[in-house]
């Protein structure tokens, strides 16, 4: 564990580590540094199509290859259901700065797909991260590398060694290849500890079979971590409360689960729902944030709120990653096409996910008949 930061960070030079950062993997602990600790991806200039005819071949390449990238990592946007998640997260997590004695809470963060559930969750882990090694330093008492965060995810079929396994991955635990879960379990919590982690997320939830054996055993071991080492555990999933995390029962399974579920708060987010005049703006503004960071010489105010506002929530259910997810495939398809804008026009050409497309005929009626409107009163005159 002892190892010497300094070194990873000048392999890594600035823009270095932002030009690598589609590469990384979070599943790793340099992944999860350079993520964090990244500076902000440089934005392209805006350019005139006249300016750009200037261009030599080579530089006009370039320029487009900034703006694909650029485009392809519009967010985290700060949305209102992000700025309410955070500030219970951070509510949640500053409480739990108890003495060893006591245990402390967990989190488990339940919402549908699309809703930016995870990067909201990476974004307040960012943060984090950024302030314990400003407040605490780089290195631990004892000399060891500080990692406040550690992030796992979850696949089919995870086992209690399946899961410490991965925490050893994350450390790059020289230990993670051979060993009984047991052995896994030691090696995964005295990592921890040597790191001084704060923050245990641990995604993809979903994916545990609650009420099979493997799943109560991780389950049981949730517990373990909560009531024996100084980590605040985050659980991102989708349907969590239906596969029973909160509930109560009889049976000595259901009763580990709700053990589970009575240390463990319940978050979630919301998609945009414009049914009154509040989500109207709420949208409104979050469309003028996007259009605010598109980067394309045809790009004119009103581009997306204005001209688009109907036609985007259509087709995006008023989910944000449903919503970023096709205009940042229309950008795409404007930068490769020369159009150099996004309207209904180019944007029909694009494909959406496929829950999207499901709910954007209903939607579509609705906004055409007037029984649902986008814009606020006050855009909307």
């Amino acid at each position: 564990m002892k190892t010497d930061r300094s070194r990873t960070r000048s392999a890594s030079a600035p823009c270095d580590r932002r030009s690598r950062l589609d590469q990384l993997t979070l599943s790793h602990k340099e992944g999860f540094q350079r993520f964090a600790e990244a500076p902000p991806r440089p934005r392209p200039e805006p350019l005139t199509r006249h300016q750009m005819k200037l261009l030599s071949e080579r530089a006009l390449a370039e320029y487009n290859r900034g703006r694909r990238q650029w485009h392809a990592n519009l967010g985290p946007l700060w949305t209102p259901q992000m700025e309410s998640l955070h500030e219970d997260l951070w509510d949640i997590f500053d409480s739990n700065e108890q003495d060893s004695d006591k245990i402390k809470g967990g989190i488990a963060l339940d919402a549908f797909p699309g809703l930016g559930k995870t990067t909201a969750a990476l974004a307040f882990a960012r943060k984090l991260h950024r302030r314990i090694l400003r407040e605490e330093g780089e290195l631990t008492d004892a000399g060891h590398q500080r990692w406040p965060v550690c992030r796992v995810g979850l696949t089919a079929n995870t086992g209690m060694r399946d899961f410490n396994r991965a925490i050893l991955e994350y450390y790059e635990h020289p230990g993670r290849f051979r060993g009984t879960a047991a052995d896994f379990g030691y090696r995964a919590l005295d990592s921890m500890l040597t790191a001084e982690t704060k923050l245990l997320i641990v995604d993809d939830l979903h994916f545990l079979r609650w009420n099979q054996q493997a799943g109560i055993e991780v389950s049981n071991h949730f517990k373990y971590i909560a009531n024996e080492f100084p980590v605040t555990l985050l659980l991102i999933g989708v349907g969590l409360e239906a596969r029973g995390l909160f509930s109560e029962g009889t049976e000595y399974k259901n009763a580990v689960l709700a053990q589970t579920g009575r240390r463990t708060t319940r978050l979630g987010m919301a998609p945009f729902d414009i049914n009154a005049e509040r989500g109207r703006e709420e949208w409104r503004n979050m469309l003028l944030a996007i259009e605010e960071r598109v980067v394309l010489a045809g790009k004119r105010p009103g581009m997306l709120a204005d001209d688009l506002s109907d036609y985007l929530f259509a087709r995006s259910s008023g989910h944000i990653g449903s919503l970023m997810t096709l205009v940042n495939r229309g950008c795409q398809r404007a930068v490769r096409t020369g159009a150099e804008y996004v309207d209904t026009k180019l944007l029909d050409n694009v494909k959406n996910d496929a829950a999207a497309e499901r709910a954007r005929d209903e939607l579509d009626q609705a906004l055409t008949s007037g029984r649902l409107v986008s814009r606020p009163k006050r855009t909307a005159e």
